[in-house]
């Protein structure tokens, strides 16, 4: 294990609308407000999501099982944004609802908003963090700087 204090900075109150790309939008947020580390939360409404529900074994690297949901599902997640070589990498956990079925999973690649998306977006500062590809693993995870260290 390994960790860093900081302080919170700035926190953001998002609205994506209908038919926005949610990954995108937090991407863009992130760019456009010079946001380099920040953690997530919220809710709303989804409609084609491709969302990883896990490896096929429990081994590294892992082989992910993707499922792609076409329908209306219900949405609570929870995430962080890092950078990789200055581009952002969101990296959002969410469970998706439709009537009684509830997947949840790594939310990946195509996250359509259907009516509505709230989130709370919270910087962080003086947390020199990135997220670059992981070798090992075969995937990308978070890497401390030469920040405050405890």
């Amino acid at each position: 294990m390994e960790y860093r204090t900081g302080r919170m900075g700035r926190v953001f109150y998002v609205r994506f609308d209908h038919g926005d790309d949610l990954l995108e939008g937090l991407r863009g947020l992130v760019l456009k407000e010079e946001i380099h580390c920040a953690w997530f939360e919220l809710f709303g409404g989804q409609r084609r999501v491709d969302v990883v529900v896990g490896p096929e074994e429990p081994v590294m690297p892992p082989n992910p099982v993707w499922r792609r949901l076409d329908n209306v599902r219900e949405l609570l997640g929870v995430g962080s944004v890092f950078r990789d070589r200055g581009d952002p990498l969101v990296h959002l956990h969410g469970a998706l609802g439709h009537r009684d079925e509830t997947i949840t999973g790594c939310i990946r690649e195509r996250a359509e908003v259907y009516l509505v998306v709230e989130a709370v977006v919270y910087e962080l500062l003086d947390m020199d963090i990135s997220r670059p590809f992981f070798d090992g693993g075969g995937f990308h995870r978070p890497e401390f700087g030469r920040g405050d260290r405890d």
